[in-house]
């Protein structure tokens, strides 16, 4: 039986590349560096010994450092942290999973790290490991960082945010339909949005994601993500499936169109967040409303002659979830 063709997949197909080219990106990713396990020693000389100097940043899982390894690769070393929120076990899910996968849309995983310092000045003499993952670096700050803040805001105008929504929707759509098992995400959202040197954006952070049975349309499993973000019969039930990760999608797409942050955005005393302030809108206010956002941007008029099929599938999804169970994946 032909599978019915999802919503990422109608949403990127009129921006799809050619067989040819597709094959061509496959080579590529079948000619990558393999993951490797690296020594610790390697990724302390890569970062001055983890020095403040080069620390980009610290999330759940614990700080994040730049690096450059001996072939001249630039990395970026993800260091799980003794009292870290997530533990061996997301981190060892983060580095299986990423393993698994190669796609331009997704921040690609170098190697790993489980090893005691051999330096004594590094070394804590209890025996204890250090886990650390080791990615590419991705120059750019992370989608958040740019979008929620009045003056870099400037910078994202609609072709940059047109091309990011596409590259997500790509990406998801690989992890969903075209990986060798379906990964869901579990917490798709503007801070694990990174963008390249081209602004090409690459899905990250994936220590809640979960490997899905194919021969199954949703999992029960323990609520993970960040509130705003999460479907609602996943939030109520624990029912997990792809439609997880599209409603996450929506609610990114929105972001991006208004360039307001879902949780925060309290225009009326009815609605308690971007989301349930759109749902309110009739059909045609939403064509407006989404008009005058990219007016704004300053391309209204390649938006309408390039964008006619995008904005519909945005319209259809921002309009219809919140009154049934999701776009069909």
């Amino acid at each position: 039986m032909m599978k019915p063709r999802s919503f990422l997949e109608n949403l990127v197909k009129p921006f799809r590349r050619s067989r040819k080219a597709s094959q061509e990106e496959d080579l590529e990713s079948i000619a990558a560096k393999e993951q490797k396990n690296f020594p610790y020693d390697v990724l302390a000389a890569a970062t001055r010994n983890f020095s403040a100097k080069h620390k980009l940043g610290e999330g759940g899982f614990g700080p994040v450092y730049k690096g450059r390894l001996e072939d001249g690769r630039e990395v970026a070393v993800k260091k799980l942290s003794r009292g870290s929120r997530q533990g061996a076990k997301e981190f060892m899910n983060e580095a299986m999973l990423l393993s698994r996968v190669q796609h331009k849309n997704v921040v690609n995983l170098y190697g790993y790290c489980t090893a005691s310092p051999s330096s004594s000045t590094l070394s804590s003499g209890d025996g204890y490991q250090e886990k650390l993952l080791v990615y590419e670096y991705v120059p750019h700050e992370s989608l958040d960082k740019l979008l929620f803040q009045a003056e870099k805001r400037k910078e994202l105008d609609w072709k940059k945010r047109h091309d990011i929504i596409l590259g997500v929707a790509r990406g998801l759509l690989y992890l969903h339909e075209d990986a060798h098992t379906t990964i869901i995400h579990r917490d798709i959202k503007a801070s694990n949005i990174l963008l390249d040197d081209k602004w090409a954006p690459k899905i990250a952070d994936f220590g809640m994601a979960r490997l899905f049975p194919e021969d199954q349309t949703h999992v029960k499993t323990r609520v993970a993500g960040t509130n705003g973000y999460m479907a609602p019969e996943y939030v109520m039930h624990g029912q997990l499936s792809t439609k997880a990760d599209v409603f996450s999608f929506g609610v990114l797409v929105l972001e991006l169109i208004s360039g307001q942050k879902n949780a925060i955005f309290t225009p009326q005393p009815d609605a308690q967040c971007l989301l349930e302030w759109v749902s309110k809108f009739t059909m045609i206010s939403w064509l407006f409303w989404s008009l005058w956002n990219c007016m704004v941007l300053h391309d209204f008029t390649s938006f309408l002659v390039k964008d006619d099929v995008f904005l519909t599938h945005l319209m259809y999804f921002s309009h219809h979830y919140p009154r049934d169970n999701g776009p069909s994946h």
